[in-house]
Order: structure tokens, then C-alpha cells, then sequence
């Protein structure tokens, strides 16, 4: 299904800006569908936009509210259910990306079937999907792939979506995680489809295309991260990519969440990603690599990402400081 548009980002009381990083990922891609925020009392998270009541909200023609809020446990605090329900209640639909889903809540599903109001689950897929084939697919993809978790994969591939459609190029972004669902207005949560699936999931949300058209699919995980992997290769193997694009944050000194395990060189990852990619695809091929250096200096930055481009060959880009400019004159 796609989400109806405005959107209301629905930030709670969150604690601050990182607790509501999906409302704050929606703004920064898609400002103009955001018609403002609503906060509960308490709320510590600062989201540039106006504060927008449900009644106000539904006048103006809000067609979602979004739960902007990760929460630790995945469930959806009892405090909000008031809330949710009076959205509902003024003909909006609901969407979530935590692990509880809507339509558990009984109040909240009695509301939704009597106003005839859809809730919208990202992390749970709508449909069934059948296993890969690998069968050579009309169009182009290029995959974001990373050294880690949570190293900037959906923001990467949104840059270079938006990189393509201003040179004129045909481009779409396939959202693979629940904020990138929201900014998409559909996709598919990949890591909640069955592990035998997740390559034809990947097969359906970028299908057969024209010849000159990009598919820009938002990457999951690692090769190398123990927990995630299957994810990954499952991705890896549903995008049949054309290129890749490897996202990388310089200053991790283990893999997110195990401290004992080390990062991955990064030419060693390049390698296993083309590895595994030239499986389905012979032609498949890192263009660049894409670096969050928010942690760093503007002159250390600077440095660290000419001297990896020296190293690799390969143009080394912060998608937001820099742009990806570079990394799309690459692309076959």
C-alpha cells in the first residue's frame, strides 16, 4: 500500500533527537510532505516544524500520522494510544515502524474499522512473496551496501536518487526499512520477511524496468556483521546489482553492538560484496564509497577521504557534505 500524504510525524514525548530519528529522516528527505509534528507533554526532541493539533491537522488535509519515534522494546507506550485513536477518529490513518503492530491494539483496530481507517504496520509486509530466481531483470540497480550497521546506507542511496533525477536520469528509490518506507511512501521492511523470501521480495520491489531506468535500493546491514549477514546476502542477491555503493563511518572501532568483533578493511568488504553480487550478476561492481564524516573535523574529513580514494581507485564522498556527484559519473 502507499501512505497517504501530508504526513503528521507523531514525535510523542520523545526524549530527544535520536529517539525520534525516523520523524527526523522523513524532514530531511521529505520536507514537503510533512505538514507539521504533534508532541506529548514532555517531549525533549527539537523537529523544524510547526506544532499541529490532530483537529488542525485533518482540516488542512492530513492524510497520515506517522509514529516518528523509535522506542527501546519495539512497543508502542500506552500513553499514546489516546492519541492514536483520536487521529483516527478525525479521518487520518496511522502508520508505525516499531515492532508492535497497530492492529494489535484493540481500541485502536475497533477505531479504525468503524471509521473505516487504514493503520499501516512498515515492519510487517502486506503481502507474500516467492523465492529468487536470479533471472537477469530488464533495468539497472545499483544496492547500497556497509562495512557496518547503521552507517548512513538509506541516506546514501536517497542522495544518489536525487543526484540522478537532477541530471535528468530515470531513478527511484526502493526503501528496504521502515523510515525509508515512510519517505518512499511504500517499500518493503526486509528484515521482518522470512529469511527464504528476502531475495525474491527484493526481486518484486525492483522489477523488470525500462532499459535506461535505476532502481536505488536502500541497503541493510552487513556482509560482515554476525547477527545481520543473511540480511544483507538476501539483498545482495535480490538487487542483482549493476553497481554498489559501500558505506562506511571512519570512526567505529568494532561492529555495532559486538565489541568483539573488529570492522572490516574496507577494500576487504568491497571485495565480498562483488563476490557475492557477481553470482547474479557477472557485471556487478563497487563505484564508490560513501562515508559519514559527521564525527570528524572539515579538514580531517577532507583528508581522510582523499587519501581512501587514493587507496581504492574509487571516488570517496560524504553524500551530504560532498555531494555524490563524483560516485554517479561513475555509474555504467
Amino acid at each position: 500500500m502507499s501512505l497517504r500524504r501530508p504526513y503528521l510525524l507523531f514525535v510523542g514525548d520523545a526524549r530527544d533527537d535520536l529517539a525520534a530519528k525516523t520523524a527526523h529522516g522523513i524532514l530531511d528527505w521529505r520536507r514537503d510532505w510533512c505538514l507539521g509534528k504533534l508532541s506529548l507533554p514532555g517531549c525533549q526532541a527539537r523537529l523544524d516544524l510547526p506544532e499541529v493539533s490532530i483537529d488542525e491537522a485533518a482540516a488542512r488535509g492530513a492524510g497520515t500520522l506517522v509514529v516518528g519515534v523509535a522506542v527501546a522494546g519495539g512497543a508502542l507506550p500506552d500513553t499514546w494510544v489516546d492519541t492514536l485513536v483520536a487521529a483516527v477518529e478525525a479521518g487520518l490513518d496511522v502508520a508505525n515502524g516499531l515492532h508492535q503492530r497497530l492492529v494489535d491494539i484493540p481500541r485502536l483496530a475497533d477505531a479504525a474499522e468503524s471509521c473505516a481507517r487504514l493503520l499501516f504496520d512498515a515492519r510487517h509486509p502486506q503481502r507474500a512473496f516467492g523465492v529468487g530466481t536470479g533471472a537477469k531483470r530488464a533495468g539497472k540497480r545499483l544496492l547500497a551496501v556497509g562495512t557496518d550497521c547503521s552507517v548512513g546506507k538509506m541516506y546514501t542511496a536517497l542522495a544518489m536518487e536525487r543526484e540522478m533525477r537532477a541530471r535528468g536520469m530515470k531513478a527511484t528509490f526502493r526503501a528496504t526499512g521502515q523510515t525509508g518506507i515512510f519517505i518512499a511512501g511504500e517499500g518493503i521492511s526486509v528484515d521482518a520477511v522470512v529469511s527464504d523470501f528476502i531475495s525474491g521480495a527484493i526481486e518484486w520491489l525492483a522489477p523488470d524496468n525500462d532499459p535506461d531506468h535505476w532502481d536505488v535500493i536502500e541497503g541493510q546491514a552487513s556482509l560482515f556483521h554476525p547477527s545481520f549477514a543473511g540480511v544483507t546476502l538476501g539483498l545482495v542477491h535480490g538487487a542483482q546489482p549493476d553497481a554498489m555503493v559501500l558505506c562506511h563511518e571512519p570512526t567505529r572501532t568494532h561492529m555495532r553492538g559486538l565489541p568483539h568483533r573488529a570492522l572490516p578493511a574496507i577494500a576487504e568488504c568491497i571485495e565480498a560484496h562483488e563476490y557475492a553480487a557477481r553470482m547474479v550478476n557477472p557485471a556487478a561492481r563497487v563505484v564508490g564509497v560513501a562515508v559519514n564524516t559527521r564525527a570528524l573535523e572539515r579538514a580531517a574529513a577532507g583528508d581522510y577521504l582523499a587519501r581512501l580514494a587514493d587507496e581504492l581507485g574509487l571516488p570517496c564522498v560524504d553524500p551530504l557534505a560532498t555531494g555524490v556527484g563524483a560516485i554517479v559519473d561513475r555509474l555504467p
